[in-house]
């Protein structure tokens, strides 16, 4: 089954121009399988509003979104413009708790996962807490993130040597997109997401959110509480209400 067939198979709305997923994590799982059964290489994006905004502004990364075979709904801020859009039961699929999910079904569904990203010592610190909260947990490698885009087909032959089915990529947006993309050829895995700093939060460098700010969608709040240089992350939000509300005009 070719990329566009199995893309055709998952219900979208285009949200800023770009085609946002109306799956719901289980069903998001079940679609990384599907990708895993098949011979292509297939990049997932959980995109929050940050990432719609920069899409907006920038043609290169919306080019990059446009190669994504399926771009997931990260954030408060895309599940209300969503539901604005007709849709009232769409869930978020983040990608912190996609990491996990593909973690803890890794042993059993035979997946080979790899991790690339944050400063060193992390992503190994995440790979280990993993293994330890979900025996069995499949990850065969873990590196750091920090080496200059000249390194990328180096870092990726590195890659290519664990074979891995599953690519996570904690460098940032356009950045791990851009990697993924362009090394997809060397590594040749099946599926591969940008995971922004999702390895923070599961090395446990970074404390993720109690459950009441997530409970009512106000996790910026406390990242912001936690990090006050992340005020720049939030002041991207009005923006985005208004893009919304421009579009739907």
């Amino acid at each position: 089954m070719t990329r566009e067939q199995i893309v055709n198979l998952h219900p979208t709305d285009e949200l800023l121009g770009v085609p946002i997923s109306l799956l719901d994590m289980d069903a998001t799982l079940a679609q990384v399988q599907r990708f895993c059964d098949g011979d292509e290489s297939h990049l997932v994006v959980t995109a929050d509003a940050t990432a719609l905004v920069i899409a907006t502004d920038s043609p290169d990364f919306r080019a990059l979104l446009g190669r994504a075979s399926l771009i997931t709904p990260d954030g408060a801020g895309v599940q209300w413009a969503l539901r604005r859009r007709g849709h009232p039961d769409v869930t978020r699929v983040s990608g912190v708790d996609l990491v996990a999910r593909i973690c803890a079904l890794s042993a059993e569904r035979g997946w080979r996962i790899a991790f690339v990203g944050a400063e060193p010592g992390i992503a190994e610190r995440a790979a280990e807490r993993l293994r330890l909260r979900y025996p069995g947990c499949n990850i065969v490698g873990a590196r750091h993130g920090y080496f200059p885009a000249e390194s990328d087909s180096v870092v990726a032959e590195e890659l290519a040597a664990l074979r891995p089915d599953i690519l996570f990529v904690g460098m940032g947006m356009p950045r791990q997109e851009r990697f993924i993309l362009e090394t997809q050829g060397i590594i040749k895995f099946k599926v591969a997401m940008g995971v922004g700093g999702s390895f923070d939060v599961l090395s446990g460098k970074t404390r993720r959110a109690p459950k009441v700010f997530q409970r009512f969608h106000m996790e910026w709040l406390w990242r912001l509480m936690m990090d006050p240089s992340k005020i720049s992350k939030v002041k991207v939000l009005p923006r985005f209400v208004r893009l919304v509300l421009r579009e739907r005009a």
